[in-house]
């Protein structure tokens, strides 16, 4: 049975889908609110998506990953450093790409909008494949 064909992998994006939802509820709030205070688009995108990564690791060791997260002690240490380095990543996929519209001189939200897809697939693929890999 090939990856795509497996039912619980199916359920585990899904689930990821929805956590992604959830920490991007977070990440967007804060993009928002910064925006509206003054802030200029890629600074507030940069602390909004900082304030979902919490919220992502919350979700997705809790109810995306449970069955791949590592036991406490160092194990948990590396998963957790892992996750901030995926996170990183999508961190900066989405500065780029709001920076970008900054330096255009153009609206940073529907940048926000392609940076989120962009994000969601680097930080999927790492997490999916590296950070919650199960064990063998």
């Amino acid at each position: 049975m090939t990856d795509s064909c497996n039912p619980l992998r199916d359920i585990r994006l899904l689930r990821y889908v929805l956590a992604s939802v959830g920490a991007l509820a977070v990440d967007v709030g804060c993009f928002l609110l910064l925006l509206a205070g003054g802030m200029m688009g890629a600074p507030a995108s940069a602390i909004g998506y900082s304030a979902g990564i919490l919220a992502h690791w919350l979700l997705s060791s809790r109810t995306v990953f449970t069955d791949t997260v590592a036991e406490r002690g160092r194990k948990r240490a590396r998963q957790k450093a892992l996750f901030v380095i995926s996170a990183l990543a999508g961190l900066a996929v989405t500065t780029a790409i709001v920076g970008m519209a900054d330096y255009l001189a153009c609206d940073p939200r529907p940048a926000k909008l392609v940076a989120i897809a962009a994000s969601f697939m680097v930080t999927w693929l790492l997490r999916s494949r590296v950070v919650f890999r199960p064990a063998g």
